[in-house]
C-alpha cells in the first residue's frame, strides 16, 4: 500500500496554531497547487481525531464520498450527512494491513500526530509540503522528535504566484 502526505505549513513548519486554528492558510486553499489532482489518486484518508474535529467544522465536508478513517481511542462525534467515516484504533502497521485487506491501495495520511506515527513506522512513501509565506512563531509542528533519521529524496519544488512554495519528497527506505 502507498501512503502519502500532502500538507500545508507556515514557513516555520507549523500545520496549525497551538489552538488548532488554520487561519494563516490561504482562504479555500489559495491558488490551485495540485491538491485536487493528488486527491484523485487516493482511495481513502487516514486522519487523527484532532484533525477530524477540525474538518467537521468545514462546510462543505471536504472529502466528498472518499472513505475517511479516523484514528482515535475515543468515540467520534457524528459525521456530516453523506460523509463516509469509520473509527479505527491501533498501530499504524495494523491500520495499513487492515485497509490493504479491504482493497485500498493509496492512503492520504493527515494530522500532525498521525503523520509522525506513520513516518516513525516507516509507512509513508511520499511527502508533499506546501509552505505558506508566513511565520506564526508557535503551533502544531508537522514533524516531531524522531528516534532515527528519515532520509528523503527531493523530487521537485515549485513556486506559485501567491508565494506558496511546494516541495515533494520520496522517503528513502
Amino acid at each position: 500500500m502507498k501512503a502519502s502526505v500532502f500538507v500545508g505549513t507556515s514557513l516555520d513548519g507549523f500545520m496549525a496554531r497551538t489552538n488548532g486554528e488554520l487561519d494563516f492558510l490561504p482562504p479555500g486553499g489559495g491558488e490551485p497547487h495540485g491538491y485536487d489532482e493528488f486527491m484523485a489518486t487516493v482511495d481513502a484518508l487516514v486522519i487523527g481525531r484532532h484533525n477530524f474535529d477540525t474538518v467537521l467544522a468545514f462546510d462543505p465536508w471536504p472529502y466528498g464520498k472518499k472513505p475517511v478513517f479516523v484514528l482515535s481511542t475515543h468515540a467520534l462525534p457524528p459525521p456530516p450527512h453523506g460523509a463516509v467515516v469509520e473509527h479505527l484504533s491501533g498501530a499504524p502497521a495494523e491500520i495499513v494491513s487492515l485497509l490493504a485487506t479491504r482493497g485500498i491501495e493509496h492512503i492520504y495520511v493527515d494530522g500532525g500526530i498521525t503523520i509522525q506515527q506513520f513516518l516513525q513506522a516507516g509507512l509513508i512513501q511520499r511527502i508533499v509540503v506546501t509552505r505558506v509565506p508566513v511565520l506564526i512563531g508557535a503551533g502544531i509542528p508537522l514533524f516531531g522528535p524522531l528516534q532515527n533519521d528519515i532520509i528523503l529524496r527531493h523530487i521537485r519544488t515549485q513556486q506559485y504566484a501567491s508565494g506558496l512554495v511546494q516541495s515533494e519528497y520520496a522517503v528513502v527506505v
